[in-house]
């Protein structure tokens, strides 16, 4: 399914919160403090020649996340860049002085952080990312699975130390347990998706995701004129639009947001015009954007810088993950998890398309980018879905 954003807010300016940390101010901050990282590096931008030919278009740059800090996902940028933003936060309140990056490792704000505790919900990468900073910084963390998280996502969450708590339902089931819990308990909820009364720190993740954004600039020749993002609740999309749109201004490429055609979400909301909660049925096998509700302030972004929305099947998904793993005529072998490709399927089906095609002037000068948004973090998986084999 595809339609085009006929939202009243559509090319309307973001609201100055949300535009704070999504330009290129935010993502100098969030390099600066991943760059200190022991295992930094910028992610590979990675050109396919070979699949731009065929699909008709002038070139494809996708970004590959499977080789971010050691996660193997862009969630690695989001989770882990909050918690050590909030102690440091924390240490200049306690300690009544200004605390730099610098200091993380310091007795004094390693005392802080060991008094705090962070929860979220998760499918699997997010709550790896929120463990991994906790344990950097020396906190605690407790991470809130669901029954469609596989034990392979779990034990990957559970090797930084964290506390996993099983919570029954849906990812969104488990979200609402994680806010229950953690407010009995005084922990301090990191989550990436948004509700009424809570949306600074999922701000702040999608904040942590404009650093993939800022590199692929600086690698790419020319900036795109066509960007196909994957969507969840809507935080790495409307990371990725925003900054484009901030960055670029009116010279900002055509973005399409793209979710699984059973978990869709952000697909839904722009047609009815508001946000609205998808039908819950089959667990799409894109484990990571099997997700029911958006992310309100991802709405706010996306109903403003989303230039139209689609949907693709479970199948456009696993078949994108075989054609960058076994590619055509010499482009880069690429391992792509299930949620990996999907902006790229996205592509793909547009570009099949005659009136997609016309309808966002996709064409032999169009230059795209798409993001792989996780390697292989289910080992298993992935070499069912690619091999037809456990691995």
């Amino acid at each position: 399914m595809f339609l085009l954003n006929t939202h009243p807010d559509h090319r309307k300016p973001l609201l100055p919160a949300d535009a704070e940390g999504l330009g290129a101010t935010g993502a100098a901050q969030v390099e600066r403090q991943i760059s200190r990282r022991e295992n930094y590096a910028v992610t590979p931008l990675q050109g396919l020649p070979a699949l731009a030919k065929e699909l008709g278009v002038a070139a494809i740059h996708l970004k590959d996340e499977g080789h971010r800090l050691g996660l193997g996902s862009f969630k690695a940028l989001g989770g882990s860049y909050v918690v050590v933003k909030l102690v440091l936060e924390e240490a200049v309140r306690r300690l009544g002085r200004p605390v730099d990056i610098a200091e993380l490792q310091s007795p004094e704000v390693r005392a802080v952080a060991a008094s705090m505790t962070f929860s979220c919900a998760t499918d699997g990468n997010h709550g790896r990312s929120v463990a991994q900073g906790a344990q950097l910084v020396g906190a605690q963390a407790a991470i809130f699975v669901h029954s469609g998280v596989s034990e392979e996502r779990i034990a990957a969450i559970a090797r930084f130390g964290a506390t996993m708590i099983r919570a029954e339902g849906t990812y969104d089931d488990s979200v609402a347990e994680a806010a229950r819990v953690s407010d009995e308990k005084g922990w301090i909820v990191v989550s990436d998706t948004s509700w009424p009364g809570y949306e600074r720190i999922p701000g702040l993740v999608m904040q942590g995701y404009t650093a993939l954004v800022a590199e692929a600039l600086r690698q790419m020749p020319q900036p795109p004129t066509h960007v196909f993002v994957q969507v969840g609740v809507g935080g790495i999309a409307a990371a990725v639009a925003a900054h484009f749109a901030l960055v670029l201004g009116d010279e900002r490429p055509v973005f399409v947001a793209v979710d699984p055609s059973r978990a869709a979400c952000m697909f839904e909301s722009a047609r009815a015009g508001e946000p609205v909660k998808a039908t819950v049925g089959e667990p799409t096998v894109m484990a990571m954007l099997d997700c029911y509700e958006p992310s309100l302030v991802a709405w706010r972004i996306l109903s403003r810088v989303a230039d139209a929305f689609m949907t693709v099947e479970d199948e456009d998904a696993v078949a994108v993950m075989n054609r960058l793993a076994r590619p055509a005529g010499g482009d880069p072998v690429i391992v792509a998890g299930e949620s990996g490709g999907v902006g790229l399927a996205g592509l793909i089906a547009a570009a099949a398309d005659p009136a997609i095609r016309a309808q966002l002037k996709l064409d032999a000068t169009s230059r795209v980018f798409v993001v792989n948004t996780e390697g292989a973090t289910d080992p298993d998986r992935y070499a069912e879905l690619v091999h037809g084999k456990a691995a």
